[in-house]
């Protein structure tokens, strides 16, 4: 677990709620520490309500490109 106020974060993807959730899924279960940002107010403003608002995963800035690469790998699946 990545402490969001004591870390420097990189936005690894911006998306739904649900693309992020599977996202964060994917990072956790390859050992990449993250979290989501911006989940309530991406339920919030879904597109139910007429505003699209971008859920997003972010890391540690060291982490950055083992997630990128963890978020490709599972792309070309």
């Amino acid at each position: 677990m990545i402490d969001v106020n004591k870390e420097k974060l990189v936005t690894v993807f911006a998306g739904t709620v649900w693309q992020a959730e599977l996202t964060k899924g994917l990072l956790d279960a390859n050992g990449v520490p993250c979290a989501i940002m911006d989940e309530t107010i991406g339920a919030v403003t879904s597109s139910y309500a007429g505003i699209e608002s971008d859920v997003l995963v972010v890391v540690p800035e060291e982490e950055k490109e083992r997630a990128l690469e963890v978020i490709k790998q599972s792309r070309e699946k």
